[in-house]
């Protein structure tokens, strides 16, 4: 009777791993996305003018 019952809990916890990393992988996905989405809309302005790369200057003007 033990192991079916340590059988179940495996096949559970394969189950729950399985469900998770799909889970996971369609996070990723998106996120993914809106890193790209983010990364080409923040290309779009003038970086020269709006003094982003300043900010790690070491002159401090």
């Amino acid at each position: 009777m033990l192991m079916w019952i340590l059988l179940l809990l495996l096949i559970l916890v394969i189950f729950g791993f399985g469900f998770t990393m799909q889970i996971l992988w369609w996070v990723a996905a998106v996120l993914l996305a809106l890193w790209v989405i983010g990364f080409l809309m923040r290309g779009r302005g003038d970086s020269r003018s709006s003094g982003s790369r300043r900010r790690f200057s070491r002159s401090g003007r």
